[in-house]
Parts: structure tokens; sequence; C-alpha cells
């Protein structure tokens, strides 16, 4: 008697086997209806990322007063009808298996990377899920006149005066805070004030407790009640609590300044090529490299002048690498980096930046850069080979739509962006239309 007998791929025993076409095993009867039972399953979470989907897209479109978002979405929305209905047939059908499966969650996933390369829709993807959020937005504007807020004197001394301002922090009551280059010290402009007020050094330049020595950052340490200040001509890194102060790390190029959500404090080394991370409290430590640290060179792995740098609530570090004319982000834990905006060479062209220093990224994940040597600031989306100008750009000089040497990036809680306007010793406020 002929033994058609053949192995169960799931149990494994010799028994009279079933062919599934899409996975290409053979089941026995038994797990043969456990194994539809599992494509009937996913089948069934495809369904549900799909109605989700268009729900979501749905609830946004309802938001929508723009011609062309809504022309966009309506595209999009074709494409889901024509999956709605290969889906809806293979469900009447019940004929299905792992090839029909993967092609309907190609076909979502197609659309989610459509969704994605608009600059005016965000999705957050996670594992559980296609889509876990859709945003579908306007692309942020500001009015091209600016406000200035601090320093509208002209180069000097004076409390109503700023000396070439570098970086700068914006508090929630937006007060700003600024690295005065050349009066080696740190000015606080409290909203609508006419001058500012000292809150570090302004004792002339120097090494001493109370000096510093072309001051090129500083950051407010809420947690800790201080300000803490990249003191570049002295290579240290300084906290000012009060008329106090410590040195938090001693001989480091330092250059720009960050700290996360957690409270670790991030300095780039301009002349190491890297930037470095340390705990809270830890500051007699070497720390830990998060980017850069392979020598100088334009390499994914390699920094060339780190200016200005950004963190975000992952971790992730946003550097401008100035002399690569580029801006790198590093993930957490990252051995090299990516580009995300610039690295075509030095020009003023959409894809290229010329010396680029601040930089920052808001909450869509769109990074601003100050484009120094082109007098504007650009935005890029990540992933696309071109940015945008969103103020300057109408070349170099001191009228309310120019820049001279465009330098600190920082925005306020309404959503204002201010820049610090180099050669022409002033903090520009643009503010955003809404």
């Amino acid at each position: 008697m002929a033994n058609n007998k053949t192995q169960c791929f799931k149990c494994n025993k010799e028994k009279i086997t079933y062919p599934c076409e899409g996975c290409s095993n053979r089941f026995c009867f038994i797990h043969l209806t456990e194994h539809q039972q599992t494509l009937n399953e996913e089948l069934n979470r495809v369904i549900n990322d799909y109605d989700e989907f268009k729900e979501r897209i749905n609830e946004q479109k309802q938001n929508l007063q723009n011609d062309s978002l809504i022309k966009q979405i309506n595209e999009i929305e074709k494409k889901f009808n024509d999956l709605s209905e290969q889906i809806k047939q293979i469900h009447q059908e019940n004929e299905f298996n792992e090839i029909n499966l993967n092609y309907l969650k190609n076909q979502l996933r197609k659309i989610t990377e459509e969704l994605n390369n608009s600059s005016n829709i965000s999705v957050k993807e996670n594992s559980q899920s296609f889509i876990n959020e859709i945003s579908i937005i306007s692309p942020k504007k500001w009015k091209q006149n600016a406000i200035t807020v601090a320093g509208e004197n002209g180069p000097g001394q004076q409390l109503n005066q700023l000396s070439f301002p570098n970086g700068m922090f914006i508090d929630e009551n937006k007060n700003i805070f600024i690295a005065e280059w050349e009066n080696h010290r740190i000015v606080e402009w409290k909203c609508y004030a006419k001058e500012g007020q000292i809150v570090a050094a302004g004792n002339g330049k120097g090494n001493r407790m109370n000096q510093l020595n072309g001051p090129t950052d500083v950051i407010v340490d809420q947690q800790n009640q201080s300000i803490i200040i990249a003191d570049s001509g002295n290579r240290r890194v300084i906290r000012w609590c009060n008329q106090n102060q410590q040195i938090l790390i001693s001989h480091i190029y330092c250059w720009g300044l960050a700290m996360d959500k957690h409270g670790f404090l991030y300095v780039t080394d301009r002349k190491k090529n890297e930037v470095r991370r340390w705990k809270m409290g830890e500051y007699n430590k070497e720390g830990i490299v998060v980017a850069g640290g392979n020598g100088q060179g334009n390499q994914l792995s390699q920094l060339n002048s780190p200016a200005f740098i950004f963190v975000d609530t992952d971790q992730s570090v946003y550097v401008s690498d100035r002399q690569n004319n580029r801006v790198m982000k590093w993930r957490k834990d990252a051995k090299e980096g990516r580009i995300v905006a610039g690295g075509n060479g030095t020009g003023a062209n959409l894809d290229q930046l010329s010396l680029p220093l601040g930089v920052i990224v808001d909450d869509l994940g769109h990074i601003y850069v100050a484009d120094w040597g082109n007098y504007r600031v650009m935005r890029w989306c990540e992933g696309k080979e071109e940015g945008e100008i969103v103020v300057g750009g109408n070349g170099q000089g001191n009228q309310l739509n120019q820049l001279s040497y465009p330098i600190g990036l920082s925005f306020d809680d309404e959503g204002n962006l201010y820049v610090g306007d180099l050669f022409n010793h002033r903090i520009e406020k643009f503010e955003i239309i809404l």
C-alpha cells in the first residue's frame, strides 16, 4: 500500500498533509485549520489598521482649509477606495494566503510613505499598528519683517546694546539670555524690555571666576536655578548661580550647549570634532562621546568644527557640522550620523548651506538652520533633498527683512522664531503667522 503521508510543518508528525501556497509549507488537517485561523486574525488586523487610518484622515480633513492639501488628501483617498475593494473581495471569498496579506500590508505602507514624504503631513508609526498618529498641518510661516527685541542701538557695552551676540536661551516667560561674545558677558533681556541686565561676568575679558572670555552659548538649568555657559576663550564650561561660580568642565574647546529632559549636559568640542554628554553631578569625568570623535573629516562618523547642538526627546543629537556645510543627526548610541540638511558643498542653492551655525528642531521634526554665510534661516524636513528659506535670504543687510551672519536660533512657547543677527548686533523676533 502506497504511503502518501508527509511531515506536518506544525506538529512534525507523518500525516496526510495539505499545501499552503502562501508560505510553501504543508500542514495536517488540524494544523491547516489553525493556520487558516491565524491568517484570518492577521487579515482582521490589516482591516483594523485600514479603518483606523481612514478614520484619522477623515478627522483631519474636516479641519482643512488649504485647497492644495485637500486635493492631496483626495488623491490619497482614491487609493484608499481601491484598497478597500480589494480587502472586501478577499474577505468575502475567504480564499487568501500570506501572499495576499503581504500585498495588502505593502499597499498600506506605500500610502504611509507617501504621506510621510509630504512636508504638510506628519505620520508617526509604531510596531503595533501601521499608523499611531496622523497630523495634517499647514506649513508654519513667519512674518518676513522682524521685530528687534534686543540691541537695536549698534554695537557697544551699554545695557541697551549688544556686541556680537552668539547663542541664546529663551525661558517660559520669553526672557532672553544672550551670550555676548565681544562683551564677555551674559545678559538677560526681559520680555518687552528696552535694555538688558548682566547676569554673569561683565568684568572684562579674563579667566578669573567672575570673568568670561568670548562666551559662545548659554542655557538655563531650571532645575538647579542656574545658567551654564560655554566660556569658549577660557576652554571651560562654567555654572553661574547668582554670583557663585563653578567650573563644570575644563580643557575643552567648547562652542554649543544643550540639556535633555533627563538633565544630561551636551557640549561640542570644536578641536576634537565631537559632542560629549555628561551626567548631572559627574562633570569631573570625561563624559561620553555621542557624536563624532573619529577625527576631523567628512565621513558619516566624523565632524569638522561642530558648533551648535539640539537634543530631542529621544536623545538624538543634531549638530551643525560647520566646515562640512551640513547638519548631522546622531541617534542615541549610534556609531555614525545621518545628513539631515546640506551636505552638498558650500553654496546658496536650496540643497546647500554655508558654514551653518544655530540649529533647532520643532515638534514635527522639522530642522531649522542658521545658514550663516547665506544670511538666511532654512527649514529642512528629514529625508528631503532640499530645504526652504523661512526668513532672511534677502542679501546681507540691516533692514528688518535682512540678516548679517545669523548665528543663534530659538523658539518661544508661541512658536515665534528668534535669530541672533551677529554682525547687526541684535536679536530679531519673527512672529509666527497663525
